[in-house]
């Protein structure tokens, strides 16, 4: 008979009530007919406990939560979406998708886990987020070329990557190097390309891995510019509700796009390549190509010098956005999903603290996030792709 486990009743009500669940619902869920809402209610009470087969279904499948935080001595503070996205106005809060509020919650439990495996110390020598802060009255050139200068990453090697795939690798594991840790996964929302969480020690950003590397890398750094103006963001499709904004909110909104624009296709490198005339899908393409960006990056930097209408613009936009499928994948290979969801320095630490002996099996399959059964799986991934730890 497997034993129960000595989880916190008061936060297994918690993880059940913050999800939105009845005890009926949960029971429904659960579909085992030794299951009943007296035993939830019981388990709830601290009367009796749930085994560890349980604790994984409840954790992972039904209340979206690290099974390590049921273990907590009380329910942890948790902060809101409003506290979270002080840039984004009310409306767009109150009407955040189900879906986007789960991953801001995965998230906030990845900084936990982080404050853990690195004993609440950032390992990185240099930290972008403390070393770097911009007013709101800085000029995007001027931000641009002080992060380029920070990165030490020249716009030639930017350009001579293979790929934007290769250059999203490239900047994920620039800014992992100097304290900013990136996960991704899959939002199931084709409205939110990204967020971030500021955090002195652990800042995030989260990427939506299903938009195109060129929209991921644009994310990156739209992102990071909230970081370095020590604030979290949200990077949608449609930025119409930069228009419900006012005073420093708006202003840091517009620069992070503006900022991520400048940085990744410098005014002055563009106006050297850009000819003067039509400028058709194939030479908009071409110089996407260049700098590994997205078509729509092009096109506002067309609109930003003149060379366009702001109405063939929208016009524009609105043409690739109804042909764009997005990149919807059909399963493939799990582990080389969870890789890139995680990345290789997270799960690098999370084994590195199993190694040592320092957490246990579950307690390993808790910060990866997967069923102890998967952890063959993710080490062998681990050791394939040389993950640092």
């Amino acid at each position: 008979m497997t034993e129960s486990v000595p989880v916190t009743p008061e936060v297994l009500r918690w993880a059940r009530e913050s999800a939105g669940l009845t005890i009926d619902e949960v029971v429904q869920k659960m579909n085992r007919k030794s299951v009943t809402y007296e035993v939830i209610e019981a388990w709830e009470d601290g009367f009796e406990s749930p085994t560890y087969p349980q604790m994984e279904r409840l954790a992972y499948d039904l209340y979206k939560r690290p099974l390590a935080m049921f273990f907590f001595p009380e329910p942890p503070e948790e902060t809101s979406p409003k506290q979270s996205f002080r840039t984004l106005p009310e409306y767009e809060i109150e009407h955040l998708p189900q879906r986007i509020r789960l991953l801001l919650r995965k998230a906030q439990s990845f900084q936990l886990n982080l404050y853990e495996l690195y004993d609440g110390v950032n390992p990185s020598e240099n930290k972008i987020v403390q070393d770097l802060s911009f007013g709101v009255r800085a000029s995007e050139v001027a931000i641009a070329k002080k992060v380029r200068r920070y990165l030490e990453v020249s716009l030639d090697k930017q350009i001579h990557s293979a790929s934007a795939e290769e250059a999203f690798k490239m900047w994920r594991e620039k800014l992992e190097s100097l304290g900013v840790f990136i996960f991704k996964d899959a939002f199931k929302d084709d409205s939110f390309s990204g967020f971030c969480l500021y955090d002195s020690q652990f800042p995030v950003i989260y990427i939506n891995n299903s938009k195109p590397a060129t929209r991921q890398v644009f994310t990156l750094f739209h992102e990071l510019a909230h970081l370095l103006f020590k604030t979290g963001g949200v990077d949608t499709r449609l930025d119409d509700y930069i228009d419900y904004l006012d005073g420093d909110s708006r202003r840091i909104e517009v620069l992070c796009n503006r900022f991520a624009g400048e940085f990744l296709v410098p005014k002055k490198d563009f106006e050297n390549r850009v000819e003067e005339g039509a400028f058709d899908d194939y030479a908009i393409e071409q110089l996407a190509s260049i700098y590994k960006v997205s078509r729509e990056v092009i096109l506002r930097k067309l609109l930003d010098r003149g060379s366009i209408e702001e109405s063939s613009y929208h016009q524009k936009v609105a043409e690739w956005a109804q042909h764009k499928n997005g990149r919807r994948g059909s399963g493939g290979d799990y582990y080389l999903t969870q890789g890139a969801y995680l990345g290789k320095k997270y799960i690098g630490k999370a084994f590195s603290r199993y190694y040592q002996n320092q957490i246990s099996v579950e307690r390993l399959a808790d910060y990866l996030g997967v069923k102890v059964k998967s952890i063959d799986g993710m080490e062998a991934l681990l050791h394939r792709n040389g993950a640092a730890v």
